[in-house]
Parts: structure tokens; sequence; C-alpha cells
């Protein structure tokens, strides 16, 4: 039952936004918003809904191996602007991490929350396997994804019209290596041209996170020493 209720809510959302065209209203959001306190209300466990969605996160997968195809569209410009990918999806990566460490490191956060810190702008598997590995929580991680995937999803396009960003590199390698997929299936919605570099700045955050995150953790333990 709960498989259909999460479609029907979906898409009840989706036109809802639509119709409304806020950016505060994302779908998601929206979805969430109904969906948790009915599943509180009637005292229904996580582990149910989950159990009966289990089709739902079956076709995970083959989404985002279909965002490989607008991607595809776009290998002329991929080559010929790869080095302005490269930098921006490395410097973007950097700085999400640094920041996160510096901050967590001044509040006073221990190491086990910085872990699972470092993964946050990055997709939930990746982030996840990170905040593991790194000794964190890869729940904790998994919320921090979903909450900064949101900010983007909802704040991404606005930013981007009062500083009349339209450059479709621009405004997809922002929105992939900060939102990761949330901020993809946004770009999805709005222009192909922007999804396609989202999801390339998804994969390539995730690369380089992955490989820089255990010295971002040395570098809190050396701050904190």
């Amino acid at each position: 039952m709960w498989l259909f209720v999460s479609i029907a809510v979906f898409f009840t959302a989706r036109a809802v936004s639509k119709k409304l065209n806020s950016p505060i209203l994302n779908p998601l959001l929206l979805s969430i918003g109904v969906i948790i306190p009915l599943l509180v209300y009637l005292n229904i466990p996580f582990e149910q809904y989950y159990q009966d969605n289990t089709w739902l996160n079956l076709l995970l997968q083959p989404a985002v191996v279909a965002l490989a195809y607008p991607l595809y569209e776009q290998l002329p410009q991929i080559r010929a602007n790869w080095r302005i990918i490269m930098l921006a999806c490395g410097v973007g990566s950097v700085m999400a991490m640094f920041t996160s460490t510096i901050i967590a490191v001044w509040m006073n956060a221990d190491l086990e929350l910085i872990a699972s810190l470092l993964g946050k702008s990055v997709t939930t598997p990746i982030a996840m396997e990170v905040s593991s590995n790194l000794g964190g929580q890869p729940a904790i991680a998994a919320i921090l994804v979903l909450i900064v995937g949101l900010f983007g999803a909802i704040l991404g396009y606005p930013i981007y019209s009062l500083l009349n960003i339209t450059h479709p590199i621009a405004r997809g390698l922002t929105m992939g290596t900060v939102s990761h997929a949330l901020g993809t299936a946004t770009c999805a919605e709005k222009n192909p041209q922007d999804a396609a570099f989202s999801s390339l700045a998804l994969v390539l955050c995730g690369v380089i996170t992955s490989i820089l995150a255990p010295s971002f953790l040395t570098l809190a333990i050396w701050l904190m020493t």
C-alpha cells in the first residue's frame, strides 16, 4: 500500500510545485512533509514503509545510470572544457570538506561527527561509505546529504537568476558539486544541458571526496591536538 501512497504523494506534490511555481515548494520537500507525519500518526514503523517501497528503491540504480544519456549528448562540450570541469569539481570538493572541517573543529565537534560531515556534498551511497570507512555514522551522513541536496534544489535556480548565471556549464557544475543527485534531478526538470554537467560533477566530486576525505580527517585531528 505504501508504494502507491508514496507515488501518489510525490506526483501530487510535483503538480502543486508546478502550479504554484515556487522554489520553496520542492516536490521532495513536500512529499517528506506529508509522508513523515502520516507514518507517525498511523504508528507505521520505517522498516515496514521501506519494505513496501522496495520497487522504488530498486529503480534508483537504473535512474542514476539514465543520467549518462544527457552526459553523452554533451560529450563535445565536455571534451572542449575538461580543464574547467576538473578545476571546478576539484575546488568545489576541497572547499566543501575544508569548510566542514574548520567549522566542526571550531565548534568542538567530535571526530565521529566530523567523519560524518566530510561526505555531505556527494551522493548518499558514497557519503555513507566514506563516513563508515572514516569511523563516522552513515545515518548522519545520509541525513546531511539530504539537507544539503534540498537546499541546493530549492535555492539553486533562484540564486542563478539573482546573479544572472545562464551558462549550462556553470549552472550544472555548481549544482552537481554542491547538491549531488537532488540538484541533478532539479536540473533535469529545468534544462537537459544543466543536467548533463550536473551528473558529471556528481560523479567527479564523489571520486575526489572518496580520495581526499581521509586527509581532511587527519587535518581535523591535527587541529584538535
